[in-house]
């Protein structure tokens, strides 16, 4: 269960990045932070529980992070050229 939960959450969390590319907005912003933490801490808790997949998990799991950082600091830098506009 807990797995399919943070499956969910890091497409959400992929998915709704993506989006905010296209509609920057600092409070949605903080949104994308939950997701990324919720999938980290959820990742943190599987492999805790199951240790034997750790390289694989671990690998992918910063894959994913690396590509939420980004998209995360393009939202930012779009944001902020918004701001710079007005």
């Amino acid at each position: 269960m807990i797995l399919l939960f943070h499956i969910s959450v890091a497409l959400l969390s992929v998915f709704y990045t993506a989006y905010l590319f296209f509609h920057p907005s600092k409070e949605k912003l903080n949104v994308s932070y939950a997701l990324l933490a919720l999938t980290i801490i959820s990742g943190t808790y599987l492999i805790a529980t199951k240790p034997a997949t750790m390289t694989q998990t671990c690998t992918t799991g910063l894959v994913y992070v690396g590509v939420m950082l980004v998209g995360i600091k393009a939202v930012k830098y779009k944001l902020a050229a918004q701001i710079n506009k007005l």
